[in-house]
């Protein structure tokens, strides 16, 4: 197996504010706009692009919640593996809401599809945005692209893309797995 870096920790930074300022364009007071985090990588992906907002662009609004996929995933009982559920932490209304679904690497489009059957749970938005740092546009099994995308990668065979964050892996780094 080799690992090959494609995004340093300097890089992640600059697409981190240009994805922050992405949303300012597009959501300006954040009023109406709730930001969720998939569970579990989207998390540290929702947290840093919150603490951007907050810090940088003295966005003082800024909601952030958590939602866990794993009981609506259409795969659940279908590996081997036994999948592990993660915590749902949404104290906040998401009806009428304007949602930004934030996760870190767009792969088959699968988990955003059971985020969108999840959040509904929570009230009806009226409309969702998928922010992601990585999409692999070569592999999608559903029709779903994101709004703010932080860089492509054209993964092919069995090449993974793993995001490594220093709050999880002790790093900021994006690498291409080859097996």
């Amino acid at each position: 197996m080799s690992q090959k870096l494609l995004i340093s920790a300097k890089e992640i930074d600059i697409i981190l504010r240009r994805l922050a300022c992405q949303l300012i364009e597009n959501h300006t007071h954040f009023r109406d706009t709730v930001l969720i985090g998939i569970q579990p990588r989207g998390v540290f992906l929702a947290d840093r692009i919150k603490r951007i907002l907050l810090e940088d662009y003295q966005v003082s609004d800024v909601k952030l919640g958590y939602l866990d996929i794993t009981f609506y995933r259409d795969d659940f009982r279908r590996g081997e593996k036994t999948l592990e559920a993660n915590k749902t932490q949404i104290d906040f209304v998401v009806e009428d809401k304007r949602v930004v679904f934030i996760d870190d690497v767009l792969y088959t489009g699968r988990s955003i599809r059971a985020g969108l059957t999840a959040i509904q749970s929570f009230g009806r938005p009226e409309e969702i945005e998928l922010l992601t740092l990585i999409d692999r546009r070569f592999s999608r099994h559903l029709p779903i692209q994101p709004n703010y995308r932080g860089r492509q990668v054209d993964a092919i065979n069995r090449e993974k893309v793993k995001v490594h964050w220093s709050e999880n892996e002790g790093e900021d780094a994006i690498y291409l797995i080859s097996s």
